[in-house]
């Protein structure tokens, strides 16, 4: 019987091996999780990309799962592209009808597909969610619309409270990215602590690692990126606050100048007239639709990265800054001590003078600079995707 039993473990260890030598193919999934896909499927910045690089980390770190991304549709591009050809990632499009699909008729696909896990990656859930066999997670990434309406217009502020209220009464579990974003979620939705999980965000691996020389001396040369400059990086918006940036631009360095990459808005031309009044003409540089694969090298080259915005969910930008190795400089007031850490420095959104104090500060301190940017590549670990991706499975699996 001892014989017996011993040739039939080792014949099991054979065919676990066999199996793991195939590869994922030949695997069972032990788990099927499904996504609100709809801007992982169709934007190709912001919470697209944060919906693409989350799933992603999952796939690679837990490959016997089965991730299923629910979306209305598909943009053809090529990151899009390439995000879909992992074996274990699989788009689903619309089999229940597209009216209100992904508010309500999802639900008889997500049932069909043997779904388990239902995560909503930005702020909503199907509706009646709760009355099926499949649990709940939505990720809140901030209430900001609550917090500076005067940012946003009436029926879009209604529609995102009512949509995020609903899914946070609703849901299993709550993600929020940052404990600034939970506790809004506690003060302004009375949801109990318990019922949310603080988990952060990581960039992008490829401003994980320092490029070659070469490829920063052609990034610089199709930029017409200057020897010395400050950067900042966002949409130019008001709340972004990039007006500040300019007023302390006037009390620094001439040597150095000021590059901001992002999107314009309306808020651009208060931006302007702020650079006309001030003669800062020739020390600002805008650049616009940046290919996302050289953004890790204009970082690199940096002095300075500021972020004096009013309020953020969590601040991406500071991380991969951190992770670029450039002193940070934040503003006060919401979540950006979280992401940027002890040893960058802080000043109040509305002082101009204080940042260009900060600013200088770093400049004129080259040991400063080191000592900013060997402790903020320590402190920015914390965010590092491996252990971001195992706190989020473990939620998963607390359900």
């Amino acid at each position: 019987m001892k014989a017996e039993s011993e040739t039939k473990t080792q014949k099991a260890e054979s065919t676990e091996l066999e199996q793991s030598s195939f590869g994922l193919s030949a695997l069972s999934f032990r788990l099927k999780i499904g996504y609100d896909g709809k801007r992982a499927a169709n934007n190709l910045t912001g919470l697209g990309n944060y919906s693409r690089s989350l799933i992603e980390h999952l796939a690679d770190q837990f490959p016997q799962n089965r991730y299923l991304v629910y979306s209305p549709k598909v943009k053809p591009a090529k990151q899009i592209d390439a995000f879909f050809e992992k074996e274990n990632i699989e788009l689903k499009l619309p089999q229940s009808g597209s009216f209100l699909w992904r508010s309500l008729n999802i639900l008889k696909d997500l049932i069909r597909d043997d779904v388990k896990i239902y995560h909503g990656l930005s702020h909503e859930i199907p509706y009646a969610i709760e009355h099926t066999p499949i649990k709940s997670i939505v990720t809140i990434h901030d209430l900001i619309f609550l917090r500076f309406p005067q940012y946003y217009k009436f029926i879009d502020r209604k529609l995102y409270e009512w949509k995020s209220r609903s899914a946070c009464k609703r849901a299993n579990k709550i993600i929020a990215i940052s404990e600034k974003t939970k506790e809004d979620i506690i003060d302004l939705y009375g949801i109990s602590a318990e019922k949310i999980e603080v988990i952060y965000q990581s960039c992008d691996d490829s401003f994980k690692s320092p490029f070659a020389t070469e490829i920063l001396s052609r990034i610089r040369a199709t930029y017409k990126l200057p020897e010395k400059y400050i950067l900042n990086v966002g949409t130019i918006e008001e709340r972004k606050n990039l007006k500040l940036a300019v007023q302390a631009l006037k009390e620094v360095n001439e040597a150095y100048k000021l590059v901001v990459i992002g999107k314009q808005t309306a808020y651009f031309k208060t931006v302007e007239t702020e650079i006309e009044k001030l003669g800062l003409k020739n020390r600002i540089i805008f650049l616009k639709n940046i290919p996302f694969a050289d953004l890790p090298g204009i970082y690199q080259m940096a002095d300075v990265f500021v972020y004096p915005s009013f309020y953020e969910g969590f601040g991406i930008p500071i991380i991969e800054a951190l992770y670029s190795g450039i002193p940070v400089v934040a503003a006060t007031g919401s979540c950006l001590e979280e992401a940027g850490g002890p040893n960058s420095l802080y000043i109040s959104p509305n002082d101009a003078n204080g940042l260009a104090k900060a600013i200088n500060k770093i400049l004129k301190n080259p040991q400063l600079q080191k000592e900013m940017k060997e402790k903020g590549l320590e402190f920015v670990q914390k965010f590092n995707s491996s252990l971001v991706t195992q706190q989020l499975m473990d939620c998963y699996q607390s359900l």
